[in-house]
């Protein structure tokens, strides 16, 4: 779904949250977003690495 926007949709995107949110506030909003990006990746590898760790044991 996200794989069909493009590069003028990308700039439409960006017009409309610089409209809607302001300058000021979208240094905050990309942060806040890295941030849970960060977070969900580091949930979900705990989780593959605990799944890894229990086949292991079941093996051994």
């Amino acid at each position: 779904m996200l794989g069909n926007i493009g590069i003028p949709g990308l700039i439409l995107i960006l017009i409309v949250a610089l409209i809607v949110f302001g300058p000021s506030k979208l240094p905050e909003i990309g942060r806040a977003f890295g941030n849970s990006l960060r977070e969900f990746k580091n949930a979900t590898q705990g989780i593959v690495n605990d799944k890894e760790h229990k086949n292991q044991d079941k093996n051994s």
